[in-house]
């Protein structure tokens, strides 16, 4: 029997999506494009007006919150470019060139924790990229001890350490030496494992690479894997990319993030090597979410939200349980509210009430910091409605539920009135199934956590303005 066959006569759980709860049509019609919310107001809304003298006095103003602190570290470089790729990135294979990039880091982290209270515990830890993997060990390190130096990192048991891998760059020492240095969690970058579809996106990767990691990982006991895949990419069909999620599932990985393709050649340069003509179509990539949700939650994951799947006692699906479920610039967090502090070239930071981000290009980060001054190049302040709307699409993202009573008490507002707007265009989804509403609580179907970006959009009072932008689309 077929591992697409298999899959189809899995039982589904209540967690998970039924053929009973699956409307192909209704998908197609809310399919619109939207912000993901890992921010609100999103990034789009940041402007030039926010400069770096900002950041300080948000920072300073953080200090009486006693916070913990969280940090973010931009780590650009790659040693090969995946054709699907939208991240910020500079490809080399020179780790030499990251030494001046290192040291602009340090000279960021100084002129930041300047204004920082570092007897603050630093909870949680992000290395992302680009490749963070592509800087030797001595380099990851020298990091290291740099944000020891100038934060205080932490040995506690509940820090969330951790970093993104790219298994064909990475080995066993790579992970011991990770795990020497603080980390407790690793995200491994899969994507696919069908070899046709690693060729037509220039990412050689065969499963052995990633299983060896794997195994040295539960060795060493980091608390929890992630595995992240995309679908839409080329030559993909429901079949094939049932027989990637059957691997997986053997691997059996404590975290999975399940990303949607979007194909923006005009934006991202390396995705004009990849031919239009070999993408899944409409169709096809509904069938391969379908299979995804439906093998997935067969096979014991929680459905968190959107792209992301737990297992029902790793830290993720914890937080959902109980209500501490948070957003980020990472995604989807377990960790309480933090400051978050970000450091590298594009990097966005949120401190208190304020965004901020860094420059996009390396040029502008290096300059600025050579100059003594922060990098901040935009940012926003959030207004007391900015803050109540953030709060409220944090915790539909999150609960995939709304409690409009809990709304009005922690604001003091009458949230029913406050949002009467928003609960009026939501009426159409309530209509059609997506959410259901008793009193004062919303709760989204198992449709309508497919589409919470869109139900989330209600409560948007930024998009009006944002029009014409380009978002990716809800599935």
């Amino acid at each position: 029997m077929s591992v697409h066959a298999t899959a189809a006569s899995l039982p589904v759980t209540p967690a998970g999506l039924p053929s009973a709860h699956w409307d192909e049509a209704l998908l197609r019609r809310y399919d619109k494009s939207g912000p993901r919310y890992t921010s609100y107001p999103t990034a789009l809304a940041f402007h030039e007006g926010f400069t770096a003298d900002n950041v300080i006095q948000a920072l300073e103003q953080s200090n009486a919150s006693r916070r913990p602190l969280s940090l973010y570290v931009h780590v650009p470089f790659c040693r090969k470019i995946c054709f699907y790729c939208a991240c910020n990135k500079i490809a080399t294979k020179n780790t030499a060139l990251a030494e001046p990039y290192l040291s602009r880091l340090d000279r960021e982290m100084v002129l930041t924790a300047r204004h920082l209270d570092t007897s603050r515990p630093v909870k949680q830890l992000h290395w992302g990229g680009g490749t963070p993997t592509f800087l030797s060990l001595a380099q990851m390190g020298d990091l290291i001890d740099r944000l020891d130096a100038r934060f205080g990192l932490s040995n506690a048991p509940d820090r969330d350490y951790a970093i993104e891998i790219d298994p064909r760059e990475a080995d066993v020492f790579t992970l011991r030496h990770l795990q020497s240095l603080g980390f407790n969690r690793l995200s491994l970058g899969v994507q696919d494992l069908d070899p046709r579809v690693q060729k037509a996106i220039n990412r050689h990767q065969p499963r052995v690479l990633t299983e060896t990691l794997m195994d040295e990982a539960h060795r060493l006991g980091f608390r929890s894997l992630n595995l992240d895949l995309i679908y839409g990419l080329p030559f993909q069909t429901e079949k094939s990319f049932a027989e990637t999620l059957a691997q997986v599932i053997e691997l059996s990985p404590a975290r999975l993030s399940v990303f949607n393709y979007a194909h923006l050649p005009t934006r991202f340069k390396p995705q004009r090597r990849i031919n239009v003509d070999d993408l899944p179509g409409a169709d096809e990539k509904l069938s391969i979410l379908r299979t995804t949700i439906e093998m997935l939650t067969a096979a014991g994951y929680v459905h968190i939200g959107m792209d992301h799947f737990a297992k029902p006692e790793d830290s993720l699906a914890l937080a959902q349980a109980n209500g501490t479920l948070q957003r980020n610039f990472q995604g989807y967090s377990s960790h309480a509210k933090c400051d978050l502090i970000g450091l590298g070239v594009s990097a966005i930071s949120h401190i208190g009430d304020s965004y901020a981000q860094n420059p996009v290009d390396l040029a502008s980060y290096e300059n600025a910091l050579d100059q003594g001054r922060l990098a901040t190049v935009k940012g926003l302040r959030l207004s007391k409605d900015d803050l109540i709307r953030a709060d409220v699409i944090e915790r539909l993202m999150c609960d995939m539920r709304l409690d409009l009573a809990a709304i009005s008490q922690r604001w003091q507002i009458d949230a029913a009135d406050y949002f009467s707007l928003a609960l009026e265009q939501l009426h159409p989804a309530e209509q059609d199934g997506l959410i259901i509403r008793q009193g004062d609580t919303l709760n989204a179907t198992p449709m309508g956590r497919l589409l919470i970006r869109q139900l989330a959009m209600a409560f948007d009072a930024c998009l009006p303005e944002q029009s014409g932008k380009r978002y990716s689309k809800m599935v």
